[in-house]
């Protein structure tokens, strides 16, 4: 009898492990739907998004003509733009949605501004892929290999994603690996983002979403020991040219740019 009893306790509690472990993979596989939903929808938006007409923002209103700003895209041609080092537009570079729009995948350059600029303030907006780096140069000089030889830049990111953001001073919006943003304003992945860079003398600032993230003076004994310490102390002329061109980076991953206005300060 004891041991009888023994196996029916003993199948009881079989039994109920066995329904535990059921509800527990119930359980389990409801939750990763649930992940898996969200994932969908949010990719969902994330394409629809891409695919917004963005066409409305590359115009000038009455006051910003009245204040002197010029348009560097107009929402359907580049003839303000060329690649760097070139007279054409680099393989990848389309417009799209009203947008200029790196493709990604093979790289065919930056491209820059055909005209160059000294004292002046510039108004972009920009949205990233998801994972994606890009970045906004000014004073760019030819006479390098390469855009960032010569040009400060702000950082374009996905700043959840990439491996860029897990450092301050090269997070999206950020005078790239020299200064890093006093505050996070910068919108995910797929969001547009408004960004201002005033460059007058040596004074630059850089805004996004309305806010001033960024100052720095060039030149300055704080910005001579910035470069020291970073992977700019190898390349002299970095920053120090007092004109130059807008350049928009190649990165290999896909970006947006559109609302491009410059205006030249009195200075220049």
């Amino acid at each position: 009898m004891m041991g009888s009893a023994g196996g029916k306790t003993m199948y009881r509690r079989s039994h109920l492990t066995v329904v535990q472990i059921v509800v527990l993979c119930l359980f389990l596989a409801s939750v990763q739907y649930c992940r898996d939903h969200e994932q969908e929808m949010a990719d969902k938006d994330f394409e629809a998004a891409l695919k917004e007409d963005t066409s409305a923002a590359n115009a000038l209103t009455s006051e910003e003509r009245a204040e002197g700003w010029e348009l560097l895209f107009d929402g359907t041609s580049l003839d303000h733009w060329r690649g760097f080092k070139q007279q054409g537009i680099p393989i990848g570079w389309v417009i799209r949605g009203g947008a200029i729009h790196f493709s990604g995948g093979e790289q065919g350059g930056d491209i820059i501004s055909r005209e160059q600029y000294q004292d002046f303030e510039l108004k972009v907006e920009w949205r990233v892929s998801e994972g994606g780096n890009s970045g906004i140069f000014f004073h760019v000089s030819e006479d390098f290999d390469r855009a960032w030889e010569s040009g400060p830049e702000m950082q374009v990111l996905d700043n959840d994603r990439h491996r860029d953001g897990s450092k301050p001073e090269t997070r999206a919006g950020t005078n790239y690996a020299l200064h890093p943003a006093s505050q996070e304003v910068v919108k995910p992945a797929g969001e547009w983002n408004q960004f201002g860079l005033i460059v007058n003398g040596a004074h630059v600032e850089h805004w996004v979403n309305g806010k001033e993230i960024v100052g720095y003076e060039l030149w300055s004994e704080d910005w001579k020991e910035r470069v020291a310490k970073s992977k700019f102390a190898a390349m002299p002329a970095y920053g120090q040219s007092k004109t130059g061109h807008i350049a928009l980076q190649d990165h290999g991953d896909p970006v947006w740019f559109r609302a491009i206005k410059i205006r030249r300060l009195n200075s220049e």
